[in-house]
């Protein structure tokens, strides 16, 4: 990688963008391709076998031997299949071939992907089909066709499906409120997201002497260090020549596959860092961010470092989470979260914020569920993350101008009036006018939603799943009731009125993390789902299952069987925790102690033949004993704890939250306890103060 960087050169040129195949398509087969992706229609074979040899040849030409349909299964992390272009002349020599048949269709064996009992297991076939409005790239010699992922019966087996489905559906409900302000252009409204990403960089050697987190991603032990991030040093600090190598390089690639990588710095806690892409189309954004995760694994791995992406790598400093930044635009570029600065403007946008402030309230443990995870039950509620109790910050002055609309006074603004839905005296909403708030969930930040409770290893499929699809929902509500208005003014303003009356409760500009939140929060009536489990029965609730049914997102199968797979998941993952914990301890952690008090206790014989005083020794040797007695015992247990879990998954997650995990933190801190006072020398794998100041 050389030192200077030509970023408009090199931006995208490995991917087969629009730029691209206008230049290698003939211009019938380029039209008939934009046509069917304005237009969301199939592509014709005929077009799709024009569309494979360019892509292929131009594919091969960047050094590409392989394709492959790249998707997004419910694990939460793509898969891949790859073949070669190869295909046998019949004169033992070979041709370079694909079609269009390959590009628009593949064949995955399905079997060994989670399906939530969509399909049994000896049911194998499942197929991939192109999504022609996400572009194809080349990488590491193969060239990546995104797809959809589905079983033989037609149900969807990934999140880009369902995605697309609720992409198409916000569109459908936006473009009828569009139309009732005049709006008779815009004929598509994009979801756009910009998902901020945060990870640790460890080096790989001490990484790998750590089998918590080779197994887990996270450390199951570790004593906190003298120094944690309590002097804020690192946040915005001078990044390391290493790590900064390693972002040069990152930001290098990213570009090269198109993805809009803007922002990198130091996070608040010691290793931590983030990387934010430009705001896009959420399709686009979501496909961009599994890319991201994976090339900032393998980069790290080429700089002999490891990326961590773990909601909770370590205890006691923050951990990592992904800022989901959602908005509505026109296909003509008009945010329609944008205040505006003419009152027909404003009175969109009101009408806007009061569909989103609704959909929030009425839908709030359905959107909590979307972030449910074993990682992220660790971060959320603490010092760097949200609380589990989902709330709305707009900031003062739009709170300001709804409580005006709400309580029919006068408006203390810009100009003061009688604030009146679609009436001149309106005055401009102003914009970034209030701080942020980082202890929001769901914060307005001048023309979008920051949507803060996303885990750092999540897909951002499906919390944009359900924000397109609540905000779809209460949009066609709408639309339905002003449509039959005779005074649309009238009947719009009594609307956004009733609308921010009924649901104020979930709007909240205070400090999230308090003790008085919480309790204010039971008082207004909201939830406070604070584990998975809890939240995952969001999926079990008719409301729920109706609004996914009734805009086409998921079948009531295919919404319970995500349900199964997000238990039968958390389940695996406490196991698995739990059993690397004791194997940690038996085969680590007990050996290690024991030998030091071994060479203490034999060092205590000797003195005292020596008539030496070892009171000091005594008391360390006795404060071993007794950690690596509660130690033992408490390993028993969880050995214990965990021939007993119920069959049932809902049962066995609810155990694992409440009993499993219980057990774990009491063995921790016996653990920990034996880290303190046992000779460095003796301890079998790298400490906090090792890994967070190499």
């Amino acid at each position: 990688m050389g030192d200077f960087v030509n970023i408009p050169e090199i931006f995208g040129c490995d991917v087969f963008n629009e730029a691209t195949m206008r230049k290698r398509l003939c211009s019938e087969v380029f039209n008939a391709w934009k046509q069917c992706i304005e237009n969301g229609t199939s592509l014709p074979l005929d077009v799709a076998n024009e569309i494979a040899v360019a892509m292929k040849q131009w594919a091969i030409e960047k050094g590409a031997t392989h394709y492959t349909h790249w998707f997004q299964p419910m694990t939460g992390i793509t898969a891949e299949k790859h073949d070669s272009f190869i295909t046998p002349d019949g004169e033992g020599n070979i041709i370079m071939e694909f079609s269009g048949k390959e590009l628009v269709r593949g064949e995955p064996d399905a079997s060994s992907f989670p399906s939530g009992g969509l399909r049994a297991t000896f049911e194998a076939r499942g197929y991939t089909a192109w999504d022609p409005t996400s572009f194809a790239f080349v990488r590491d010699g193969s060239l990546y066709i995104p797809t959809c992922f589905f079983s033989y019966t037609g149900e969807a087996l990934d999140k880009k499906t369902p995605l697309l489905r609720s992409i198409d559906e916000v569109s459908r409900e936006a473009t009828r409120i569009l139309r009732l302000f005049g709006d008779k252009k815009t004929r598509r409204v994009i979801p756009c997201v910009g998902a901020e990403q945060e990870y640790f960089l460890l080096p790989k050697d001490l990484y790998s002497q750590r089998e918590d987190l080779r197994l887990t991603g996270r450390t199951l032990f570790g004593a906190q260090p003298p120094k944690g991030q309590e002097l804020d040093d690192h946040y915005f600090g001078t990044i390391r020549n290493r790590v900064s190598r390693f972002m040069q390089d990152l930001d290098e690639q990213l570009w090269r596959l198109g993805v809009l990588s803007k922002t990198k710095h130091n996070e608040a806690a010691p290793c931590q860092h983030e990387l934010a892409p430009i705001y896009t189309a959420a399709n686009n954004a979501c496909d961009t961010n599994q890319l991201m995760m994976q090339v900032m694994k393998k980069c790290a791995a080429k700089h002999n470092l490891v990326c961590l992406l773990h909601e909770k790598p370590f205890a006691g400093v923050n951990g990592s989470g992904k800022h989901n930044n959602w908005s509505l635009s026109t296909d003509g570029g008009k945010n329609l979260f944008s205040p505006g600065q003419t009152p027909a403007q404003n009175a969109r946008f009101l009408l806007f914020l009061a569909a989103f402030i609704h959909g929030i309230d009425e839908y709030q443990d359905m959107l909590r569920s979307t972030i449910a995870g074993a990682g992220n039950d660790h971060r959320l509620g603490a010092n760097e993350a949200p609380p589990a109790i989902v709330s709305i910050f707009l900031g003062d002055e739009l709170t300001a101008v709804v409580e005006s609309i709400i309580n029919s006074t006068n408006y203390e603004g810009p100009d003061k009036g009688l604030m009146r839905i679609g009436v001149d005296v309106l005055p401009p909403i102003p914009k970034d006018t209030t701080d942020r708030n980082r202890t929001s969930p769901l914060a307005f930040t001048g023309n979008k939603f920051e949507f803060r409770m996303v885990g750092s290893s999540q897909s951002i499929a499906g919390p944009n799943i359900a924000l397109n699809t609540i905000m779809a929902e209460i949009l066609a509500r709408y639309a339905s009731e002003l449509e039959q208005a005779e005074d649309f003014e009238a009947a719009l303003h009594t609307l956004v009125c009733r609308s921010f009356t009924e649901h104020q409760r979930i709007i909240f500009n205070g400090n999230g993390y308090s003790k008085e939140w919480e309790k204010e929060a039971a008082r207004r009536g909201l939830s406070n789902l604070r584990s998975t489990p809890e939240s995952l029965d969001a999926y079990l609730d008719p409301a729920n299952i109706d609004l996914f049914k009734k805009h086409g997102i998921f079948t009531e199968n295919e919404f319970h069987a995500r349900y199964e797979i997000h238990l039968e998941s958390y389940c695996k993952h406490i196991n698995i925790e739990a059993r690397t914990s004791i194997d940690m301890v038996l085969h680590q952690i007990l050996p290690a102690a024991t030998a030091y008090s071994a060479a203490l206790s034999s060092g205590i014989l000797s003195k005292e033949a020596a008539g030496l005083p070892c009171k000091a020794e005594k008391a360390l040797a006795k404060t071993l004993s007794d950690a690596a007695d509660s130690l033992y015992s408490t390993c028993q247990e969880l050995q214990a704890d965990l021939e007993t879990v119920p069959a049932d998954n809902r049962m066995a997650a609810l155990y694992y939250h409440s009993m499993v995990l219980a057990r774990m933190e009491t063995l921790r801190q016996a653990a920990d306890i034996l880290e303190k006072y046992t000779d460095k020398s003796y301890w079998p794998y790298p400490t906090y103060s090792d890994l967070l100041y190499y």
